[in-house]
């Protein structure tokens, strides 16, 4: 689906933001109050848009309803999420801290356990798009199959009640990578991605695969700009068996360097140029 020009406009602002924060030295309670203010007022924002100019066709609003506001809201409830748990975490180290996150872990996963039997769950994490004007479009819903009472107390010009659903799912998807980090930053993760052979390693320095994670991320190339950089580096971390530490002060350290800052970047491209010049 292509998004209107309004709608990419304000994403987009969200995307810069977050790479500002990211790229910065505060702390994620800082971070997470400064994104909670943002989104509040992007999601004002958009709603007055869809008031005034409502939706050019079906397709549009099936869009707004499935990908753009559930994604303002989940990341609103996601960054809600880190502020209070952030907040209320009674130590900054040792057993009971890891153990304060493991019990959040274990309540987010108790949350997500007793979504697994909605058909609208199955629906939407299988990528299918054939029931889509039923649960995204406004007139289409019925309260017959919604079992929750919050439909209710909706805006029903606003929401079609399962935009909400999926914004929780972007939340707590979000929330579970962030626990995961906290829980143990030092140890990758493995996320089953693929079938990777034991002997893949990464053999050059860590600070070279850090440089390299953060250009990535910075350039926007995978998925659209849209994978936060914990996220992308827990993935590498776990793809080549490794353990970065914390990449946020590393990449200021990189900031700091004397002459050229990007010395892996700059050995790849000397690298691929003279192979390239090899052929000729």
């Amino acid at each position: 689906m292509v998004r209107s020009a309004i709608f990419k406009e304000i994403l987009s602002e969200i995307d810069t933001r977050e790479q500002e924060l990211s790229l910065g030295d505060i702390s994620l309670i800082e971070q997470s109050g400064i994104m909670i203010t943002l989104l509040q007022g992007v999601l004002v924002r958009i709603k007055e848009q869809v008031r005034i100019a409502g939706f050019a066709d079906a397709m549009q609003e099936i869009e707004f309803f499935k990908e753009v506001k559930p994604l303002v809201l989940g990341k609103l409830i996601y960054y809600n999420n880190v502020y209070r748990i952030e907040t209320t975490c009674p130590v900054r180290g040792g057993k009971l801290y890891r153990k304060y996150f493991e019990g959040q872990l274990k309540l987010l996963k108790q949350n997500n356990a007793s979504q697994l039997d909605m058909d609208f769950y199955r629906y939407y994490r299988s990528g299918r798009t054939d029931k889509d004007a039923d649960y995204f479009l406004r007139e289409q819903v019925h309260y017959a199959t919604v079992l929750d009472s919050f439909y209710f107390e909706m805006d029903s010009q606003y929401s079609t009640y399962y935009d909400h659903l999926v914004a929780r799912f972007i939340a707590q998807d979000h929330t579970y990578i962030y626990l995961l980090s906290r829980i143990d930053p030092e140890t990758p993760v493995n996320f089953g991605l693929l079938d990777i052979p034991e002997d893949l390693q990464w053999t050059g320095t860590k600070n070279a695969l850090i440089e390299l994670i953060y250009a990535l991320y910075i350039s926007g190339v995978l998925s659209h700009g849209k994978i936060g950089i914990r996220k992308l580096s827990l993935i590498f971390q776990s793809l080549f068996k490794i353990s970065l530490g914390d990449i946020h002060h590393a990449f200021h350290r990189m900031k700091d360097r004397s002459g050229k800052r990007t010395l892996f970047i700059d050995q790849l491209r000397d690298s691929l140029e003279d192979y390239m010049d090899k052929d000729l």
